[in-house]
């Protein structure tokens, strides 16, 4: 019997699909986002087309409402892998049955990272997915990173029946799919990468993990606009979702939790890009903290807080006389709006006449930092370069600077001291308001305490 097909229109930001062809989504409201698919009838399916049946839904069984305190809790046991960084930013581990999507730009080190954990667990049998790249390659990248990966398996393949009928017989630990834009599903007529054979793909590999309790990572391509590439709902069917950030040209990388539905979204982890691989990087402020041997003026530490995990960031500042009309305001790290908010209420409250010079302001290391307790330090530097007097390198910031010029507590200002005093600095300006209750004698570092903006550079400056 011939398979009857059907064409539809889908959006390719959100998934929604429409009979006809629409200039706006009614459900996103992009614009010239729908196109057109050839899918096959979902009534003409049968189980005899899955390669293997323990990946298809028992219609029999009928689910029943059952009393939350009924439902029984079962402890997961974590699967801990030598990568400390993805065990903290995963939660603790890989948990059995999870789904988890790695986004990121091309090059970015990707599949360098999930090709490092195939390798790093020898006790574990991993089957590494690839539609991109042949066994060769992956053999080569297997030799710079320098691992023997004994227990990891390597399969060529995009049609995900055929990927089915290998796992069944394998059975392996973790499943390692790379990409998911190049898998396609043989009960759709659709090519690959399209949002209908994402989506059915997915629901396929969750369906599989979720039946059988084995992990599987997914890696997913980006947009221009670095947005996960496939409709929207793919980030809302994984359970966790991993943004890989950098800049190419530096040797530096942020793994990003955007979800996680069995841990905190709130944790980083860092890497660094050598010849054998992606290093982990346990004290971040070595990244962010440039090494020098000279004091320069416009160089001011300040301790933030990206996810748990405090951070020591240096910012930078340079203020020269404006030589064009109007005074250029450049910021790279720093959101560009709060620092001309900051330069008004130097200007404002403090007295220091920047209006009508330039300022260039960096954050090192390529960190972008939205934490406000930074905002001492900012003003710290600017200080600094404006009176071209440097700022001692053994002191550090940690507060909020509010319109009206007062110094503002931050949350986490225990955890942030005792980081600025285990990295040996000797002196930490925090908001008068912080440290109530707190006894600063327990940290082997002098606490400064400040309520307004103009006492800053007295302190500093004497």
């Amino acid at each position: 019997m011939a398979k009857k097909v059907k064409k539809a229109f889908f959006c390719q930001e959100c998934g929604t699909e429409s009979a006809k062809w629409q200039g706006k989504c009614p459900s996103c409201g992009a614009w010239n986002s729908f196109v057109e698919e050839v899918i096959e009838d979902i009534s003409t399916q049968k189980k005899g087309d899955w390669k293997s049946p323990a990946f298809v839904s028992d219609t029999k069984k009928v689910g029943k409402p059952v009393l939350i305190k009924d439902i029984a809790i079962e402890e997961e046991e974590r699967v801990a892998t030598i990568d400390d960084e993805l065990n903290r930013v995963l939660g603790g581990g890989i948990m059995p049955g999870s789904v988890v999507l790695i986004g990121g730009e091309p090059g970015i080190g990707k599949s360098t990272l999930m090709l490092q954990i195939a390798l790093s667990l020898p006790t574990k049998k991993v089957l590494y997915v690839s539609g991109e790249e042949s066994a060769h390659q992956i053999k080569l990248r297997g030799e710079r990173i320098d691992k023997e990966g004994g227990s990891c398996l390597i399969l060529t393949e995009t049609n995900t029946q055929q990927i089915f009928t290998q796992v069944e017989e394998e059975k392996p630990d973790l499943l390692i799919i790379d990409s998911i834009q190049t898998l396609s599903s043989s009960l759709l007529e659709a090519a690959a990468g399209s949002v209908s054979q994402v989506k059915e793909c997915t629901a396929e590999l969750i369906r599989y993990a979720k039946e059988t309790n084995t992990p599987v990572f997914m890696i997913g391509h980006i947009t221009k606009d670095g947005n996960l590439a496939g409709p929207k709902v793919l980030e809302h069917m994984v359970d966790t979702v991993l943004q890989f950030e950098g800049d190419r040209h530096m040797s530096y990388r942020i793994l990003r939790t955007v979800k996680n539905r069995f841990g905190s979204t709130s944790e980083i982890g860092i890497y660094e890009m050598v010849n054998n691989g992606l290093r982990q990087v346990s004290n971040p402020s070595e990244i962010l903290i440039s090494q020098r041997d000279d004091t320069l003026s416009g160089i001011a530490i300040g301790v933030i807080i990206e996810g748990n995990r405090p951070l020591l960031a240096e910012a930078q500042s340079l203020v020269t006389p404006s030589v064009y009309g109007n005074p250029q305001r450049s910021s790279n790290g720093f959101d560009s709006k709060r620092l001309n908010m900051l330069l008004a209420v130097l200007e404002k409250r403090s007295g220091y006449k920047i209006n009508f010079s330039d300022v260039f302001f960096n954050i090192t290391g390529g960190l972008k930092v939205e934490d406000p307790a930074i905002d001492l330090a900012v003003c710290a530097s600017i200080i600094s370069s404006s009176e071209d007097y440097p700022v001692s390198s053994q002191i550090c910031f940690a507060a909020e600077v509010g319109l009206g010029g007062e110094v503002r507590a931050v949350n986490h200002i225990e955890k942030r001291i005792s980081e600025a005093a285990r990295l040996g600095y000797r002196e930490i300006y925090v908001s008068k308001y912080a440290t109530k209750g707190l006894k600063l004698d327990q940290f082997d570092i002098r606490v400064t305490e400040i309520g307004k903006l103009n006492e800053l550079g007295d302190l500093l400056f004497i």
